[in-house]
């Protein structure tokens, strides 16, 4: 049985829909969850990783665990799950814990809890996910707008998608023990290109605006740590070479190229009608 952690996001959702479709046996876990949100037949369970102590009962009789990076205690989470027989486990991170581990510090610990666990394990390090775009939603069904800083700044943004098809390969294949991938698109964007991929898939405009690095930074720091605001606005702004790059690994993982931001927004399109 596999333990999904954060099975009611963009890459939780999707990966518990894979394993159970590939006959696993799947125990879905998030904050705020019930049957009604998962397939027929997946147990779900509503339990915090914020307090480790009651994810006992999720994690039992589980032998893989997909964990999310959320909470602050990662070592007490791990040792909840060996003690319930866990045996791997596959961390979904962030590439700045690669590039830029000096702002994120969370992703930086649990990947060195995850290493120090005596678990096999494997990690992945997604950049931005092209569910990003969904910020966007309401006020594109509103008025058909987007806004975003940095609007020719392109980065390669992963399909979620492609990062749960990622997960769902190593937590059933012993092959990628040990292993840190990098996940991307195959190619950088622009915000101002996924808005006109959005467009494109509505079949009507959308007019991109835009913010300056002042107004994203206000809005950002309504939900965000201010250090990590600064931290991302910066691989917005003024990415590195590195996050820049598209990486081989989803190709190398899945055997096909990562899909591009124009599918994805067709797949998505009805959240912006």
């Amino acid at each position: 049985m596999i333990v999904v952690t954060g099975a009611t996001g963009n890459v939780g959702r999707a990966l518990v829909r894979l394993l159970d479709k590939e006959g696993v046996s799947v125990t879905a876990v998030a904050r705020h969850i019930d049957e009604d949100q998962v397939p027929p037949g997946v147990r779900a369970v509503a339990a915090d990783l914020a307090e480790p102590d009651g994810l006992r009962g999720a994690f039992e009789g589980a032998g893989a665990l997909f964990l999310l990076t959320a909470g602050e205690r990662p070592y007490d989470i791990l040792d909840v799950a060996k003690a319930a027989g866990v045996r791997k486990v596959v961390l979904v991170s962030s590439q700045g814990a690669g590039t830029r581990p000096e702002v994120y510090a969370q992703p930086r610990q649990f990947e060195a809890a995850v290493r120090e666990s005596g678990l096999d394990w494997t990690i992945l390090r997604p950049g931005g996910l092209d569910s990003n775009a969904l910020a966007w939603a309401e006020s594109i069904r509103a008025e058909r707008t987007a806004a975003a800083p940095f609007g020719d700044v392109g980065l390669p943004f992963a399909d979620p998608d492609d990062v749960a098809e990622v997960a769902a390969t190593v937590l059933r294949e012993d092959a990628h023990t040990g292993a840190t991938y990098v996940l991307t698109g195959p190619a950088p964007t622009t915000p101002r290109a996924r808005a006109a991929a959005i467009a494109a898939a509505l079949g009507e405009p959308v007019t991109f605006t835009e913010q300056s690095r002042a107004e994203a930074h206000e809005l950002m720091a309504r939900f965000m740590p201010l250090p990590l605001v600064e931290g991302t606005l910066t691989v917005l702004g003024t990415p590195s070479e590195e996050e820049q790059r598209v990486s081989p690994d989803v190709e190398r993982v899945l055997g096909r190229a990562p899909g591009t931001f124009a599918a994805w927004a067709e797949r998505n399109a009805v959240a912006f009608r």
